[in-house]
């Protein structure tokens, strides 16, 4: 008698080590990774070899991508979705553009979910769009135009709970005015109250069920229609965070080197082609860099860092990376319990305590972006016990602050190698560019001298090696900013050639 054999095939699994820094797979383990020379970062990862499921693109002449002529591809016309967020769109460079992928990341209690949950309820609330179809009306009154439906907005929380995510959006809705008839107001307790279904959350971590629930929500039958679909109908997606999605196609676990890359690419093939804008939040490393391989953010098409000091409330939002748009621009906020604050004129908030007349202290104008703020530089000098001087700055960097102190020594006649130096930025602003040394030098001089400078007294220049003050750019931009908020003496080049005749400015 003949019997049937069954043979059930097993998926072949690999065993690869990936560099948790770069992304580059290696088939053994090595100490230092050649790549990137970083050492102890290869982890074992088990590699699934079953084919890929998913649409694939078919290869031959019956179908698959095919070089066009540049004559014949079609110029697309897009307007820009505005977020109702002011400091957001400067950043963005006026709006979400439909169908980018926005990489959003920063330390731990940044205010990353709260800004992002205040996009939400604005997107899902007003819906203030720019005119670009025919769906929308035009007030007469206002001339403002707006979507005759909303668009949807899905939340994807795979840090938090619904339930989380529900008290941050009463807390955030009730703080402050609604701006869209969209919100109700209880007519007993006199809250605001988001009308239900304006906001999505989809507690989800796998990444091909996040995928396959938009398509539902779009009622698709292939994705590529969807960006076919008139705007009313379009989404808003964000990820929280891509750390804690992982995708069934790939077996290690949720947050590594090749999950990541994975979930990202899927998600990046979804907004390119359905023409959907989607946000992704990411984890920073101790080192202050995004966690996951480097390719996550060459994918993504923006790049926002939001950063700041723990112990302040001003926040400062940077794109490092803007295919749409300019990185020049910064957003500032204020974190309250409110949520995200904007700030229009920082210089006003980071001035709003400094003390006249006290010596030691010395207002600095600095570009954050393209737009010059003003800030007050604080120093104390003071004689040491030890044997090597102490050099300590907070929002400045420590090794140009050794540097200045050498060159005041030096050129300018203070005697600070019997001296401790302490210089702080008020505020918690981080200065990073050459601009604000003859105010950190000023300061230095202030204390050392106990003479305080003239009244309504700014400085602007970098301070070289020998002692001489050396132009900035921006510097009438610079100047005329500090004029308009009361400064009339300016301490820069044009007055100066070096530090030891500014330093004259002392009464």
């Amino acid at each position: 008698m003949q019997h049937d054999i069954l043979v059930f095939s097993m998926a072949k699994e690999v065993t690869h080590y990936i560099c948790q820094k770069c992304g580059r797979e290696y088939p053994k383990w090595q100490g230092k990774c050649p790549a990137c020379g970083e050492w102890n970062s290869l982890v074992e990862t088990v590699v699934s070899k079953v084919a890929k499921a998913g649409r694939v693109a078919k290869v031959g002449k019956e179908g698959g991508a095919k070089p066009l002529k540049l004559s014949e591809v079609e110029t697309r016309k897009f307007s820009r979705i505005r977020t109702g967020v002011g400091e957001l769109d400067r950043v963005l460079g006026g709006g979400i553009v439909p169908g980018s992928v926005v990489l959003v990341a920063g330390e731990p209690g940044m205010g990353k979910s709260t800004l992002l949950t205040q996009l939400a309820l604005e997107l899902a609330a007003t819906s203030n769009q720019q005119p670009a179809t025919t769906q929308k009306k035009r007030k007469k009154k206002t001339g403002n135009w707006k979507l005759e439906t909303g668009g949807q907005v899905i939340y994807v929380c795979g840090e938090e709970s619904p339930a989380q995510v529900k008290m941050r959006t009463d807390r955030l809705a009730a703080s402050r005015q609604p701006p869209a008839a969209s919100r109700r107001k209880n007519k007993k307790t006199g809250d605001w109250k988001l009308e239900a279904g304006d906001l999505l959350l989809f507690p989800e971590t796998n990444v091909e069920s996040i995928i396959g629930e938009i398509e539902k929500l779009g009622k698709l039958e292939e994705l590529g229609k969807f960006g076919e679909k008139k705007e009313k109908d379009s989404f808003l997606i964000i990820i929280d965070s891509i750390q804690t999605l992982f995708s069934a196609r790939l077996s290690g676990a949720a947050g590594s080197v090749g999950q990541v890359r994975e979930c990202a690419q899927q998600l990046i093939r979804l907004a390119k082609e359905a023409n959907i804008p989607i946000f992704i939040v990411g984890h920073v490393t101790k080192e202050g860099t995004i966690a996951g391989p480097k390719i996550l953010e060459h994918m993504a098409d923006t790049v926002l860092y939001l950063e700041g000091d723990k112990k302040h409330e001003f926040r400062i939002l940077r794109a490092v990376k803007n295919r749409f748009g300019s990185t020049d621009e910064v957003g500032v906020f204020l974190m309250r319990d409110s949520g995200m604050e904007e700030v229009s004129n920082p210089s006003d908030v980071f001035l709003s305590e400094r003390q006249e007349g006290v010596a030691g202290s010395c207002v600095v104008v600095s570009m954050q972006g393209l737009r010059p703020v003003l800030t007050e530089v604080q120093a104390l000098v003071n004689p040491t016990n030890l044997n090597i001087p102490r050099r300590i700055g907070a929002g400045i960097d420590i090794r140009r602050l050794q540097v200045l102190c050498a060159v005041l020594g030096k050129r300018a006649g203070l005697k600070l190698s019997d001296k401790d130096v302490y210089v702080s930025v008020a505020g918690g602003l981080t200065l990073r560019e050459p601009a604000v040394d003859l105010g950190i030098c000023l300061a230095i001089a202030s204390s050392y001298k106990d003479k305080p400078l003239k009244t309504k007294t700014a400085a602007i220049g970098e301070v070289g090696l020998l002692g001489e003050i050396r132009k900035v750019s921006f510097f009438d931009k610079r100047k005329k900013e500090a004029k308009t908020q009361g400064f009339s003496q300016i301490i820069g080049s044009d007055r100066f050639g070096n530090i030891r005749e500014a330093i004259k400015e002392l009464r």
